[in-house]
């Protein structure tokens, strides 16, 4: 057997691990690699070879030769990257343990862009592709005959056969009511952001179906549609404040709605959340945590969506078959000091 190779002089090679188990360079891959019909002592000489020699193989190397790269694109519409980022998160998670790198392209809802970007990924042999952005909305394929699969996290292709995961914003919704219903609130308002928007509609739904259920109807009458902006928030509470006063809980579809209802509430006297309970959407922790008092919301389990995605992905790149339609993974609440049980008025002592 050769000398071992000094550390810090270069990087071992399978040549290296070859000569020092006494094998020949292919016996020495197919070690390495698990193939072939080898001895397990053989196969045990060439490991402990490459430990001692700290021989790293060269995945690339490895991966071009089966057609691999071990790199996936992630195409995203999410610009300002609050969706988009947790999404890839929880992707990296997924894909790391297989050691894929990601590419990351930001088509800031140009199809023009975004059409160049994936010809460019395609072009680098990327794997597979991640298709992210702000919306659940279905919006147009990437492409039907692309030479590698693709999956959609955070938005859904409008070709039934892509495959794609998103949030469950009707079962958010139901979440967020069932637990007002369960602090004693009965008299429960919903504001939220456009009606344009799948998202708003879905949580929307969610709540009528939750308060049907219990014989309710929403506070006012029906949901509020507007903006998602604080802003909208504080015009919506003082809207619903004037249309049904003894509102006792609100739903907000998204946490910065949910901080400008919270700063109305106050300057109409009312405590939250002895008075009035508040629940957000989102869990974006800078708004969540910002509000006075912090906000119970709805995470919408975002990193889980990455990487679902990534795990589907890894197993079509594996060649295993996943078909097309819609996994909605669902939401999560998160409990801070904005909800809780409604205050009791004191009952007067007979005695005093």
């Amino acid at each position: 057997m050769s000398d071992t190779i000094t550390p810090g002089t270069r990087a071992a090679t399978i040549r290296d691990v070859a000569a020092l188990a006494g094998v020949s360079i292919g016996t020495a891959s197919k070690a390495l690699n698990g193939r072939g019909k080898l001895r397990p002592e053989t196969r045990e000489r060439v490991a402990a070879a490459a430990r001692q020699l700290g021989f790293q193989p060269n995945t690339l190397a490895r991966g071009l030769l089966r057609g691999r790269t071990f790199t996936v694109g992630l195409v995203t519409s999410d610009s300002f990257g609050r969706f988009s980022i947790p999404v890839m998160l929880g992707a990296e998670d997924a894909l790391g343990a297989g050691q894929i790198s990601v590419f990351m392209c930001d088509t800031r809802d140009d199809p023009i862009r975004e059409r160049h970007q994936v010809q460019t990924l395609l072009a680098r042999r990327v794997d597979g592709i991640l298709v992210t952005g702000r919306r659940t909305e279905p919006r147009p394929s990437i492409g039907t005959d692309l030479p590698v699969p693709v999956v959609y996290a955070m938005t859904q292709s409008a070709d039934p056969n892509d495959f794609s995961v998103i949030p469950d914003d009707i079962g958010g919704g139901e979440l967020a009511v069932r637990h007002l219903l369960a602090t004693g609130r009965t008299r429960i308002g919903h504001i939220t952001g456009p009606q344009r928007f799948l998202a708003a509609r879905q949580r929307a739904d969610g709540m009528a179906k939750v308060l049907d259920d219990a014989g309710l109807q929403a506070a006012g009458g029906a949901a509020f549609f507007g903006e998602w902006s604080e802003e909208w928030g504080r015009q919506g509470a003082d809207i619903l404040l004037r249309t049904q006063p003894d509102v006792d809980a609100i739903f907000c579809g998204a946490d910065q709605i949910a901080r400008g209802v919270a700063e109305t509430l106050r300057e109409r006297g009312r405590r939250i959340p002895d008075d009035v309970a508040v629940i957000g959407f989102d869990n974006w922790e800078a708004m969540a945590l910002g509000s006075r008092p912090p906000l119970t919301t709805v995470d919408m389990n975002l990193h889980k969506v990455g990487r679902v995605a990534a795990d589907h992905l890894l197993a079509a790149i594996g060649g295993q078959p996943i078909g097309g339609g819609v996994e909605e993974v669902e939401c999560e609440l998160v409990l801070r000091e904005s909800t809780g049980p409604i205050s009791q008025p004191l009952t007067p002592d007979p005695n005093d």
